[in-house]
């Protein structure tokens, strides 16, 4: 609702007052209406920051100015939906840091951010120096190398697959969090396993031997927010040299399928956290029989997509709209485990349909969206 409707809105209200009705509801209702809407919702309020300064905001109730972005800039990363903007004009040149904290969203999505250059509003002069989309909702960071003095940037912040979130945004000399994993998450594979112990093995390259230490860190794709599981201080002989290997285990607490990092800690002057690995596994029954077909699982119908393209599945119950699972992935027709999820869950939930929507960014061409309703099988056919 935009500023014009306000005005309407509490002069109605205002008229219903005089005559003793209403009153109550004036006192809730125009709190509720300002609040519906951040102020930067359009470029030109776009909120200035400074340096260090941390502030706090939402998507909801933005929208979208079409005459502003221009998605054939950044239509393999984003499709706006309830974007906002901020600008950052920087005092020095040199190397700046986006943090993205604190976030609070309905789906667990999260944000997207596109930074970019150019006159505001007018697409033709963007230029776009990073376009994140998070599909967590994680701390983290976006680096920004050679930023000028005295030169304007532009900031956009869009709610992920039209999610409604609250964050924190700061542009800092310094990193805080980890930093970000670019949509989609890039795994080289999904590793299956019938056991609950996984081994996870990485090197420290030289150039971060100053490291104090690697954090350990989990997710399953159902999960918000990743939980570093174990810090690693980095060990030294009696010469102060760094050892460069490790090797920890973990026991998966149940089955799914779970990403795994390693980022290192930032040292007092040391350069930011970097991530060193990177792993997904896949824990359930249908890893100790290869080759046959799991019955606690449905297999959606990715293979009609092209090879790798960017597929963004978002599973709902169509009773509640609750979300029950979101997923990236690169499509790979020919592996068919890339397109089971696991349904007993929801078998036991009482749950008998599911709704489906599958945003596809092909290597070629703009990114569309399938909607589908489907039924899950009897619960009996999985035990």
């Amino acid at each position: 609702m935009r500023s014009d409707g306000l005005v309407f809105c509490v002069a109605c209200c205002l008229q219903q007052v005089k005559h003793g009705l209403f009153g109550a509801l004036l006192l809730f209702l125009i709190p509720a209406v300002a609040s519906a809407q951040v102020t930067n919702d359009d470029i030109e309020n776009r909120r200035l920051l400074r340096t260090e300064e941390t502030i706090t905001s939402t998507t909801t109730g933005c929208t979208v100015q079409r005459s502003c972005v221009d998605e054939r800039l950044t239509g393999k990363c984003i499709e706006y939906h309830n974007d906002q903007w901020f600008e950052f004009t920087p005092a020095a040149s040199g190397r700046y840091f986006i943090n993205i904290g604190g976030q609070k969203c309905r789906d667990v999505r999260g944000v997207q951010l596109v930074v970019l250059t150019g006159k505001p509003c007018q697409p033709a002069t963007y230029r776009v120096l990073s376009c994140t989309s998070l599909g967590t909702q994680d701390d983290v960071f976006v680096t920004l190398d050679s930023l000028q003095a005295g030169k304007p940037y532009l900031l956009d912040v869009d709610g992920y697959l039209k999610d409604f979130c609250q964050f924190s945004l700061q542009v800092s000399r310094r990193a805080v969090g980890m930093p970000v994993s670019y949509f989609p998450p890039s795994p080289t594979r999904v590793l299956p396993t019938a056991s609950h112990t996984v081994e996870l093995s990485w090197t420290i390259p030289d150039s971060l031997a100053m490291a104090p230490a690697c954090r350990v860190m989990r997710r399953e794709v159902h999960q918000y927010r990743s939980t570093e599981i174990r810090l690693v201080p980095v060990r030294r002989d009696t010469y102060g040299q760094p050892e460069m290997n490790y090797t920890v285990t973990d026991t998966l607490p149940e089955p799914g399928t779970y990403d795994y990092q390693v980022v290192t800690t930032k040292a007092d002057a040391g350069p930011a956290p970097v991530r060193l690995r990177q792993w997904w596994y896949a824990y359930g029954p249908a890893a100790t029989l290869p080759g046959t077909a799991d019955r606690t699982v449905l297999e959606l119908p990715l293979r009609k997509y092209p090879g790798n393209a960017r597929l963004s599945v978002v599973i709902t119950n169509p009773a509640s709209g609750r979300v029950l699972l979101a997923r990236q992935l690169v499509n790979q027709p020919a592996n068919r485990r890339q397109a089971e999820v696991p349904v007993r869950k929801w078998q036991e939930a009482g749950i008998e349909k599911i709704a489906v929507e599958i945003t596809c960014h092909p290597p070629r061409g703009h990114f569309f969206t399938d909607k589908l309703l489907l039924a899950l099988p009897p619960q009996a056919a999985l035990r």
